[in-house]
Formats: C-alpha cells, sequence, structure tokens
C-alpha cells in the first residue's frame, strides 16, 4: 500500500466554500476572490454567505444579522469556567477550548442553531477571558453592534471607533475559510461521524492551538520588534538566515506565489495606519518585509519565499490595540464561520472519513504467558 505522509495532495472533500489555487496565488470564497469580498463585505454578509452559498438580499440581512447578534450571551456555566480558568494564569486558546463545549448546554442539538451560536458567542468568550486575565469584570453583551464591533467592545468595554472594527472585520472575513486546512479537516472528520457540531467545532479549537498550524501570527511582530530600527532589518535577518532560523510571516505550505490574504491585509494595514500615531510601526514593518523579500530571494534563489497571512495579521491586530496573546484566538473568532459552514456542508453531502493507515511495526511475534514461581 503507497502511504501519503500529511495526507498531501489527497482530496478528502468536495465543497462550495472556498478554492485555495497555491500556483496562481487565488483564494476563492463561494465564488468571490478574497481580495473582492473581504475589504468591501460586513461579516454578516460573509457569514450568510457561507452558510446559505449566496449573499443576503438587504432585509434578508437585516434579519440574519439580529438573530447573530441575539445569541451573543454565554451559559453562566461557561463564565465560571473562564473565571476559573482565568485564576490559573490558562492561556486564552485553552480558555476557549474549555468554554467552547457550555455552548451546548441546556439546548437540543440542532446543527444550524449550534453553527449560530458558535460563531456569535467566540467573540464574547474571548473577549470575556481577556477582561478576566486581567482582573476586570465581563461587560454586558450589546445586540446593536456589527459583529467585529462586538468584540472589541467585548475587549475593552468602549465602543471602537469605525475605523478599528472595519480593519478587524476585513481580518475576520480574509481568514473565514481556506480550504481543507487541519482544524477544518478536524472538524469535518468529528461531524462525519454524525456527532454535534459543537463538539466538532471544539475538536478544531484544539487542532487550531497547536503551532504548526495557529501559532505564527506573533513571532512574525516579535521579529519586526527585535530589529527596532530600518538599518538594523539587514544584519539582523542575515544573522538569522545564518543561523538557519525561518523568517516567521513568509513562505506558505501551499502557496507558492504571496499570499493573497496578505495583499487583503496590507492593504487593509495601510488605510489603517495612514492617520494613526503609529505610522512609524507600519513604516518599520514594510521596511522588514522588503529586506527579507530580498535576502530571501538571494539566499534561496529556487523557492518561492515570499509573504503570507501571519505577517499582515501581525501588523493589522498590533495597530487595532490586540496583545500578540490574542492573536490565534482572534484568528478562532473568524475562522469559527468556516468551521460551522463545513459542519453543515458535510452533514449534507458527505459520509463518514476513514483514511486507511500503512502498517510499519513488526510481524510474527509470539506471545509467552510467564512461567508461575511458588512463593517462597
Amino acid at each position: 500500500m503507497s502511504t501519503n505522509q500529511g495526507l498531501d495532495n489527497v482530496v478528502a472533500a468536495s465543497t462550495r466554500l472556498s478554492e485555495v489555487d497555491g500556483e496562481a496565488g487565488r483564494l476563492t470564497i463561494a465564488g468571490y476572490a478574497v481580495d473582492d469580498l473581504a475589504p468591501a463585505a460586513t461579516f454578516e454578509e460573509v457569514a450568510f454567505l457561507l452558510l446559505n452559498g449566496r449573499l443576503p438580499e438587504p432585509a434578508e440581512g437585516v434579519t440574519f444579522a439580529r438573530a447573530l447578534a441575539a445569541r451573543r450571551e454565554l451559559p453562566h456555566a461557561a463564565l465560571e469556567v473562564l473565571r476559573a480558568a482565568a485564576a490559573e494564569c490558562t492561556s486564552p486558546m485553552d480558555a476557549l477550548r474549555m468554554a467552547a463545549p457550555l455552548l451546548s448546554l441546556g439546548r437540543k442539538e440542532d446543527p444550524l442553531e449550534d453553527a449560530m451560536t458558535a460563531i456569535a458567542a467566540f467573540p464574547t468568550i474571548v473577549g470575556a477571558y481577556s477582561r478576566l486575565s486581567q482582573g476586570e469584570a465581563p461587560v454586558a453583551v450589546r445586540g446593536d453592534l456589527g459583529h467585529a464591533a462586538h468584540y472589541l467592545h467585548q475587549l475593552s468595554g468602549t465602543e471602537p471607533s469605525a475605523d478599528r472594527a472595519r480593519a478587524l472585520e476585513t481580518y475576520l472575513n480574509t481568514v473565514c475559510d481556506h480550504g481543507l486546512n487541519a482544524s477544518t479537516f478536524t472538524a469535518r472528520v468529528i461531524i462525519s461521524t454524525r456527532s454535534d457540531v459543537i463538539s466538532a467545532i471544539t475538536g478544531a479549537v484544539g487542532a487550531l492551538k497547536g503551532p504548526l498550524h495557529g501559532g505564527a501570527p506573533g513571532p512574525a511582530l516579535d521579529m519586526v520588534f527585535e530589529i527596532g530600527t530600518p538599518e538594523r532589518a539587514e544584519p539582523v535577518i542575515r544573522a538569522m538566515l545564518d543561523r538557519g532560523e525561518r523568517l516567521m510571516g513568509f513562505g506558505h505550505r501551499v502557496y507558492r506565489v504571496r499570499d493573497p490574504r496578505a495583499d487583503v491585509l496590507a492593504s487593509a494595514s495601510e488605510r489603517f495606519y495612514a492617520s494613526d500615531v503609529h505610522r512609524s510601526v507600519y513604516d518599520l514593518a514594510r521596511h522588514v518585509e522588503a529586506t527579507a523579500l530580498r535576502l530571501l530571494r538571494e539566499r534561496k534563489p529556487d523557492r518561492r519565499l515570499d509573504t503570507n497571512v501571519e505577517f499582515y495579521t501581525a501588523l493589522l491586530l498590533h495597530g487595532i490595540g490586540l496583545p500578540t496573546a490574542l492573536f490565534t484566538p482572534t484568528f478562532a473568532v473568524g475562522r469559527v464561520l468556516g468551521w460551522s459552514a463545513h459542519c453543515l456542508e458535510q452533514l449534507r453531502d458527505g459520509r463518514l472519513i476513514r483514511p486507511q493507515s500503512a502498517y510499519v511495526g513488526p510481524r510474527d511475534l509470539h506471545y509467552e504467558r510467564p512461567v508461575a514461581t511458588a512463593a517462597a
């Protein structure tokens, strides 16, 4: 039996949700190019699109947004778990993993209801935990804010500016789905057993927690801050390459050209930082990016190591005011939409996912029962 370690290039599902074209550097979200959809649409419109296969009519959009906002409150037990997690200084991703399964508490299983609840409540979980971990009380949920603004309000307790909300909304739209990545595959495997959507989403959070999937935006920003000034960019990056270190924020497992999501977030960052007092951070990051790309092409001319989504994720989320510890949970706030839509699609169209494995262990061993000895 031939094997394919990591299931590279193995097609395990059909989907109408997104297409990742790594050779051309294109990401299509339910028929729309990500660079067309993400900067202009509301998160609620993108959520309707992935759950229903089309964009909403104006009246449908209003009804859907209200339905999503009505599901933002957390069960009391979830808040108690978050308080206990904060007392133990638990990481935000672990806190999210602990609270997510409690979203089904006291309710009958219903796939669409579970999906809507998870999408609506993830910002509340992350926001409430962020405040609890800083010794502050969670803030009351408001139903009159858009999804991105609601998340920022949960974090800070104040209504965000339109610019901050739009920047975050563009980010959430950009990362909402991306083919059959590790966490999405996890969700589809779980739901393929006809388990419930909340269980599948909880499993996806566990997969995202792993640093090989969701852990690089923070280090990408750390590198920029470590460099500190434009004149240090080249010597620091050269030294990193001499030591064989990976430059976080460059290169991608799938994309052989520039990650299209990086372009979307680069434009969003440029717009956001244009009138911001921290413009120097943006200018430094762009200089670091240009230097890194030049040196990577000099050192590895046979490889395409372009800027990926992690680099501009770090820059944009930092500009919005999020600490690095919340970068991956914020990714989950966007990606839970994709997980939910994939679960519903798998329930409609899929079958039990049951791949084979290749046994590589020993054979023909013989078990011999130990000979009993008389007691002394």
